[in-house]
């Protein structure tokens, strides 16, 4: 452990050897930060990658320098699927500790392999798509898509869970259980999954069947109570045949019978339901025929809505792949970031990000996004901040004010601490015929820099914009 103070090795007391710093809260603080490291080790050991991202967060609040855990957290996003997240924490490990750092192995994986960066850029489109679709209410679609993102990138936890969302939604609970398994052999303890796939066994349990009813044998035997006695009269046995000729004579009778039967009602009623059964058949037919008609106009509907669809879906794939498309931003910010990581031209990597900035809204975009923005702009701020402000100093020597006003502007985003950048900026408001830009410049510099040589002048010139001089 090293002294925050002047960067000498720490002993065991709690004040500094080399110059004398009080590091008792700093000692506690490292071991905070190292313990939830530790546990967030351990969690990520045994595939609890959500706790172990909990930890990991907590590890670099005590300590954003713990160049180990924004590593290991690098790796247990990668893990989850989430790749640019990941590359976000391993820029920002690289930038903390340049030199003896293994992000700098983790960067140099995904920039040497173009086809795995063509994956990625693939995966956040067609995952993107997938969500706005849901939002349109066009869940097929979205199915397919989400299937389309697990091929290329099985460890998407977010797409999986989201496709077993979908099958729940349409019943199919069997799906919906094998893709939560999945999710679970990756991040064991995710609650999402946990909750999605308890609602699913739920419906999966079958309910208790009745206990079958035994039925009750038949009697074998009449019992019935005479006097004292109890007679028991066996069933089933036929009684002393009679003479053979009265049984010829009674089969006769009853065939004839039978027959007189059969064709006086057995026969008529046979033929009223051969006659409504052919009644029934010709409605059946007639029904199914206006159904199909029905069903052919419900289909041309159908066609049409889809024709509808697909331009809708042309337009959004526009919008992923055209001037403002999801994809396009995520390229130019990876582009600004190995452009810096190359070491090239800042104004190079300038451009990238201005070009970033200017077609999204940095609060809609994604926690790793936005941390890979902030910090390129944070390491090449300053440097950029000089070379506008000496561009715009020239061009208002010369008389150019728009050019230094433009100049100016950027200086003064790039560092906003750099009182002669708006100073320089409201003079040129001023000299330009833009007295509201001007008075609003002169109130920062006196707001901002109190006391000094530039707020004095500033509120002289304030005081003659407001008279009208």
């Amino acid at each position: 452990m090293f002294c925050y103070n002047c960067g000498c090795h720490l002993s065991e007391h709690d004040f500094c050897t080399s110059c004398g710093a009080d590091v008792s809260l700093y000692k506690k603080v490292i071991r905070v930060s190292n313990m939830f490291y530790n546990e967030g080790l351990e969690k990520a050991g045994v595939r609890d990658l959500s706790g172990a991202i909990v930890s990991l967060r907590q590890s670099l609040k005590f300590n954003k320098d713990n160049i180990k855990a924004r590593n290991l957290l690098g790796l247990v996003y990668y893990e989850m699927g989430e790749v640019v997240t990941a590359l976000s924490q391993w820029v920002i490990s690289k930038n903390m500790q340049p030199e003896k750092n293994i992000a700098d192995e983790y960067i140099d994986r995904l920039q040497s392999n173009s086809g795995r960066l063509d994956s990625i850029n693939q995966t956040i489109k067609k995952y993107n798509r997938a969500l706005a679709q849901c939002n349109q209410g066009n869940k097929d679609l979205a199915v397919i898509q989400l299937k389309k993102v697990l091929s290329l990138n099985p460890r998407f936890i977010h797409a999986r869970q989201l496709l077993a969302l979908l099958y729940m939604d349409r019943g199919e609970w069997d799906r919906a259980e094998r893709e939560l398994r999945r999710c679970m052999e990756i991040d064991r303890n995710n609650l999402q999954t946990m909750r999605y796939l308890k609602e699913v066994e739920q419906t999966l349990i079958p309910e208790e069947g009745e206990k079958p009813v035994t039925k009750r044998k038949k009697e074998e035997a009449v019992r019935y109570q005479s006097e004292n006695e109890l007679i028991i009269q066996p069933l089933n046995v036929k009684e002393p045949g009679r003479s053979g000729v009265a049984t010829v004579l009674n089969l006769a009778i009853g065939l004839v019978i039978g027959l007189a039967v059969m064709y006086f009602l057995v026969m008529p009623t046979a033929q009223s339901k051969a006659r409504n059964e052919a009644q029934e058949t010709i409605t059946k037919i007639s029904n199914e025929s206006d159904g199909k008609t029905v069903r052919i106009q419900e289909l041309e509907g159908q066609v049409a809505s889809l024709k509808g669809d697909i331009s809708s879906l042309n337009q959004q794939i526009e919008g992923f792949v055209g001037e403002d498309g999801t994809l396009q931003n995520m390229e130019g910010l990876l582009h600004a970031a190995a452009s810096y990581l190359k070491e090239e031209d800042i104004v190079t990597v300038a451009a990238d990000l201005e070009t970033v900035s200017g077609k999204v809204d940095m609060e809609q975009m994604t926690e790793g996004f936005q941390d890979l923005y902030g910090a390129i702009l944070a390491k090449i701020g300053p440097e950029l901040a000089v070379q506008y402000y000496n561009t715009g100093n020239d061009a208002y020597r010369a008389g150019n004010y728009p050019e230094a006003i433009e100049a100016l502007v950027k200086a003064v985003n790039y560092d906003a601490a750099n009182v002669e950048a708006l100073y320089l900026l409201a003079q040129s408001y001023n000299q330009n015929g833009n007295g509201a830009e001007a008075i609003a410049a002169y109130d920062k510099v006196i707001e901002l820099f109190p006391g000094t040589q530039r707020a004095r002048s500033s509120q002289q010139a304030r005081d003659r914009l407001a008279a009208g001089n």
